[in-house]
């Protein structure tokens, strides 16, 4: 096999049996970088440091050592998770030359498990948005199809998994950040139950709804990388289909989607109840009438808390009123600089968010107890990747639609809820696209949900890779 087609866990056992050197992994990994630029997936890499790093590790025999489980690895992070060997902009100008005073607590733990730094990646500007169209440091592109979005916020995370530059990624997501950009780029993306991982050391949007997540390209992959992360014992344990219950939640999770991707997930469902799995149809009470009060009163209202307050923590001598005065991206320039004067998102209606959000939790934690399920199932985006560019618009089943609230439709309940959710990848679509299935199980049913996705994922075709 060659080494970039590795998954994590394949690299890890090839480097711990001595079939394969860091070194060589590394060359391998970022000669496909080189070839791939035109995906803009990167916003800074240090190649000479990380060879060097490769080099060190294969002489000191530390790329065997069983206590390290990702000794070896080249990995990205998304530009808004700090780093001290490299700077962390979010994506934005204000931040271009940021060096912060420590490594983010999910970063360390990474770099503690033996991981090397691959490079930062390119961002939706200050992760507000789902296109990664940046105009200060260049739209992602998708690798399945270089006019096409990446998705985002994690856009460069998600494309550079996808194209084999690195086997894994670190993105964020508040609203769809991971999932999204995974479902469309062809690959794994796992959101946690909010505060699984520590949120320090990133450049926030909402505390609330702020979290890391994996990106892969197995479903053991992203389980490895939790137990990093959380110091959980490695190793998933096996669920079987047989007897698994899954939610169909339709009125909100499937009206309205593109006919492919509707149907895609009908075969799926019928595939999954052949297997054995249990399919119970009923929608979660209120769902969306709920969501709709929390997501961007707590957005809008943290971000002028909790990003001031990370500016501080680094010692940064800049304010948001700084940062907002560079922004490139005329989308987040709105958002950003609508709060900076009288029409900032009030007090009132952020208590009225949270009050909202109690409600919504409960809804959530009522449905999964009454109907005995181990998860939700629904297409993570009602619609695949369309062209670059249209960060308004988009067409779906012929008619044009709002660009943001389309994608992060079926994401965004969970994330206010904080509960956990996994992208794993359907297949292509007849034009050859990602189209992805998301799973969304209770709060704190982490390892469970990450052990019924490598159930399914295990029921479909294996991805293929994208042409290069």
């Amino acid at each position: 096999m060659n080494p970039v087609d590795m998954t994590l866990t394949q690299a890890r056992a090839a480097l711990a049996a001595k079939t394969l050197t860091a070194q060589d992994y590394a060359q391998a990994l970022v000669e496909v970088q080189q070839q791939q630029t035109g995906l803009n997936a990167w916003v800074s890499q240090d190649i000479p440091a990380l060879l060097a790093q490769a080099q060190a590790c294969d002489a000191s025999g530390a790329c065997s050592q069983a206590d390290k489980p990702l000794a070896g690895i080249p990995l990205a992070l998304k530009d808004n998770i700090d780093t001290l060997s490299l700077s962390t902009s979010g994506g934005t100008a204000a931040l271009k030359n940021a060096k912060p005073l420590h490594n983010a607590p999910v970063a360390q733990s990474l770099f503690d498990a033996g991981a090397l730094l691959a490079g930062k990646t390119n961002m939706h500007e200050l992760a507000f948005g789902v296109t990664t169209n940046n105009a200060y440091t260049g739209a992602t592109r998708n690798p399945w199809q270089h006019d096409l979005i990446a998705g985002g916020s994690s856009g460069g995370s998600a494309a550079a998994v996808a194209a084999r530059m690195v086997p894994a990624a670190l993105g964020t997501d508040t609203g769809a950040s991971v999932r999204m950009p995974a479902a469309l780029c062809g690959v794994v993306g796992f959101r946690p139950t909010v505060g699984r991982y520590s949120g320090a050391g990133i450049i926030p949007i909402s505390h609330t709804r702020d979290t890391a997540g994996p990106i892969t390209r197995s479903v053991q992959d992203a389980a490895l990388l939790d137990s990093v992360l959380t110091g959980a014992a490695i190793g998933l344990q096996t669920a079987s289909l047989k007897g698994l219950r899954l939610g169909v939640p339709r009125a909100y999770f499937y009206n309205g989607g593109d006919t492919e991707v509707l149907d895609r997930m009908e075969a799926l469902l019928s595939q999954l109840a052949k297997l054995g799995v249990t399919l119970v149809e009923a929608d979660v009470s209120s769902l969306g009438p709920l969501n709709d009060q929390v997501g961007f009163p707590v957005a809008l209202f943290e971000v002028m808390v909790d990003l001031p307050a990370y500016l501080a923590s680094n010692h940064y001598k800049l304010s948001v009123a700084d940062i907002v005065a560079q922004i490139a991206s005329p989308d987040v320039a709105g958002i950003m600089g609508s709060q900076l004067g009288d029409q900032a998102m009030p007090l009132a209606a952020y208590q009225a968010a949270l009050h909202a959000r109690v409600h919504l939790q409960a809804a959530y934690a009522e449905h999964f107890a009454a109907h005995r399920l181990d998860a939700l199932v629904f297409p993570t985006t009602i619609l695949p990747a369309r062209p670059i560019g249209q960060d308004e618009t988009v067409e779906l089943n012929g008619v044009q639609v709002p660009t943001f609230p389309t994608y992060i439709r079926n994401t965004d309940p969970g994330s206010n809820a904080g509960i956990p959710g996994i992208s794993i990848p359907m297949g292509l679509s007849k034009a050859g696209l990602p189209l992805g299935l998301e799973l969304d199980g209770p709060v704190s049913s982490d390892r469970h949900l990450l052990a019924v996705a490598a159930a399914i994922e295990a029921a479909l075709p294996p991805m293929p890779a994208p042409k290069r």
